[in-house]
């Protein structure tokens, strides 16, 4: 409809309006005038619908020119979605039961979504340089799963599409239109609600010291550490990485997607995540701080060793500074043996021609670990294939492990009274805009339904003191909590 026909529309709105009262004008009775007036309100209700639809239509058809004419020749003919927001994709991929994943990279403002259409996800080998774009995710112990990216949408600040792919498929047009419709549904929901009525504010349950139904408690937590010093005290193992759970239960209002931006705020040097499985009707969110290995489009190849936990926040709250943290012999030794196990990696391949920079004390949210950096540009070295090799290898690292690997997960094995799933594996976006970028998982949740369950652990060395070991299981578990609820 044109900007003409509009001025026509509220031209007729006001001379009806003007006949109305002229013919209601000579009655004096009360009555009357109060049904002149409401039907006049009601008449103005009908003119606002009107020119909202006619503004919504002229705000798609200018979308559809702008975004026509600047198609390239090999762009895809596809529903223009440029106005979308990020939760309408979401939703609508939850309610038809298609696996996608939301991210934010570390140092970045810009969200992506990626969806797999084929409702399924694959098993396969995470091999760098033969996979299209998706986004992988792996266990701790066991296959990779990887999300083909049948549909992906990069989201600026303002949650606005900046960059996006879609196929030529029928399921990607057909899904295409059901975003469209979800997101048409919750402008007229919002259109039609007053702004006057709000909705009752219930207060939040403190989830401080939530009600829990976990498989440990401080003591069981305690004398697993105390038989992992025995252990390594025997010879068995150096190191070895215990975990442990943690269940509550999930307020009525919780929001996922809430979530997910909450910690892109709270964390901004993380890898933050938002993964749904439909195969197991589960939901992973994490805010991770370490680096499995990362390809950019140049070439360089990254990865590092984290270990080591503190506090970044004193007794009395004051927050810490990097520089004024000291670190423990145990500590020390912990982060050295997931530096030496890298640098024994490289050995193995005969790579000499990297660059080592730390330790350095970091800081990833309430907590100071010690990371040391490496890189390697695989250009000057014509290891094309570094990304992959390097993933098969470090995989599952010393820093969720121990060291030596082998009896370190023979222990976790035999100890461990939960599945870890995906929990100390990996994930991350593969061959996206000629980048691939892996993330250990750490500081993790796993939801189904209202039920949360997040993970933790620490490296346990013959220093280890296991009351020390379960608080620090607690700190890392409020990266999360301390967040989202």
């Amino acid at each position: 409809m044109s900007h003409s026909a509009t001025n026509r529309s509220a031209c007729y709105s006001i001379m009806y309006y003007g006949v109305l009262v002229n013919k209601y004008s000579i009655f004096r009775n009360k009555r009357i005038l109060n049904f002149v007036i409401f039907e006049i309100k009601l008449l103005s209700d009908i003119q606002n619908r009107i020119n909202y639809l006619i503004i919504k239509q002229l705000n798609i058809s200018t979308t559809l020119y702008k975004y026509r004419k600047n198609m390239t020749p090999t762009s895809e003919t596809h529903i223009s979605v440029k106005a979308l927001q990020m939760e309408s994709f979401w939703h609508t991929a939850i309610s038809e039961g298609l696996p996608v994943a939301i991210w934010r990279l570390p140092k970045s403002t810009d969200k992506q979504l990626l969806i797999d259409l084929a409702g399924r996800i694959s098993h396969t080998k995470i091999d760098l340089e033969e996979l299209p774009s998706g986004f992988a995710m792996s266990p701790f112990i066991g296959e990779s799963l990887f999300l083909k990216g049948d549909l992906y949408f990069q989201f600026d600040t303002q949650n606005q599409i900046i960059n996006e792919f879609q196929n030529q498929s029928d399921e990607a047009q057909e899904f295409a239109r059901k975003v469209q419709l979800f997101y048409d549904k919750q402008e007229d929901l919002d259109f039609s609600s007053k702004p006057a009525e709000q909705p009752e504010v219930k207060p939040k349950k403190s989830f401080e010291h939530p009600t829990e139904t976990s498989l440990y408690n401080e003591m069981t937590y305690a004398e697993m550490v105390s038989g992992a010093i025995d252990s390594i005290q025997r010879g068995d193992m150096q190191k070895v990485v215990l975990s442990r759970t943690k269940q509550i239960t999930l307020p009525a209002d919780f929001e996922v997607i809430d979530a997910f931006n909450k910690l892109c705020v709270a964390y901004p040097n993380a890898f933050v995540s938002l993964v749904y499985l439909p195969q197991e009707k589960a939901l992973w969110l994490g805010a991770t701080p370490e680096t499995l290995i990362s390809m950019d489009k140049n070439g360089i190849f990254r990865t590092m060793s984290l270990a080591g936990t503190q506090s970044a926040i004193g007794h009395n709250g004051e927050k810490y500074h990097p520089a004024e943290i000291r670190w423990s012999c145990k500590e020390i030794e912990e982060q050295a043996f997931v530096s030496r196990y890298i640098i024994e990696c490289f050995k193995k391949i005969r790579l000499r021609e990297y660059i080592e920079i730390g330790p350095k004390t970091v800081q990833a949210g309430n907590l100071m670990h010690l990371r040391t950096d490496y890189t390697v540009d695989t250009n000057e070295v014509n290891f094309p294939q570094l990304g992959t090799v390097m993933t098969e290898l470090l995989h599952p690292t010393s820093a969720v492990c121990g060291t030596p690997k082998e009896p370190a997960l023979r222990f976790i094995a035999e100890n461990e009274l939960h599945s870890r799933e995906y929990y100390s594996g990996f994930l991350g976006p593969v061959n996206i805009q000629n980048e691939s970028h892996l993330f250990v998982n750490l500081r993790t949740m796993k939801i189904v339904g209202n039920q949360a369950t997040l993970f933790a652990g620490g490296g346990i060395t013959e220093d280890s003191n296991p009351v020390k070991e379960w608080y620090e299981t607690e700190m890392k578990s409020q990266t999360l909590l301390r967040v989202i609820l």
